[in-house]
């Protein structure tokens, strides 16, 4: 399994790296809007820094026509690094992109996949990455978790080597659902991660567990301290 972080907030990927098994953080334009008109390169350079050495850096493209696309993917290639994840919208120039992308050996992410054929056109395609958007998905009356067991069911039975970085969560669940479906990855937002591990039961239980032991041994106690 590969835990993503879907933020290009330095603060929480620095948090979470040190607490998680980090896999590498994604982004998008409206993930960037939120951090308002940070110097783009140079804070990209920064995430690479934070991550793990063999974590991935998935960065998305901004143009519409396919030599937009294009462009957009080398300038990430040449000003963040080579083996940067290039994200491209999986329509019919996007589809014309990855093709392209991939005849160049570059990594690549297909992103805002809302369908089963979406996704076997991006595999097909030899997408690095494959991103259904799950909570979308679901809003829309399609069956998510059917549609990721689907593509990993494609990609088993093809011998392809695309993963399945399930995206777009709107709750801890949804990011289960889909490991459990055959997701191969899942990138979150900080606050899902944040509500997973902060359940009020994780923490009561924390709290007995020193408690019993102090019962035992005295208040302020520790393993380490019987030493």
């Amino acid at each position: 399994m590969e835990f993503l972080l879907d933020t290009i907030h330095l603060a929480d990927i620095e948090r979470f790296a040190q607490s998680i098994p980090l896999a590498g953080v994604t982004s998008n334009p409206t993930i960037v809007k939120k951090e308002g008109k940070v110097d783009f390169f140079n804070h990209m350079k920064q995430i690479r820094e934070l991550l793990p050495h063999n974590a991935t850096l998935h960065v998305q493209v901004v143009g519409h026509s396919v030599e937009e696309m294009l462009d957009d993917a080398n300038t990430v290639l040449d000003q963040i690094g080579p083996d940067t994840y290039i994200k491209v919208p999986t329509s019919e120039d996007g589809l014309k992109v990855i093709k392209k992308l991939k005849a160049k050996n570059v990594n690549v992410t297909a992103t805002a996949i809302y369908t089963k054929f979406q996704g076997y056109l991006a595999i097909a395609a030899g997408a690095d990455y494959i991103a259904p958007y799950y909570n979308r998905m679901q809003n829309m009356n399609i069956d998510a978790p059917d549609a990721i067991a689907n593509f990993a069911n494609m990609i088993a039975e093809n011998n392809s080597k695309t993963k399945i970085l399930a995206a777009s969560f709107h709750n801890v669940n949804q990011v289960t659902e889909a490991f459990e479906n055959g997701a191969q990855a899942a990138t979150m937002g900080p606050d899902i991660l944040e509500s997973a591990l902060g359940m009020p039961a994780i923490a009561q239980a924390v709290h007995d567990f020193t408690g019993d032991w102090e019962s035992v041994f005295g208040t302020g106690s520790t393993v380490a301290s019987l030493k």
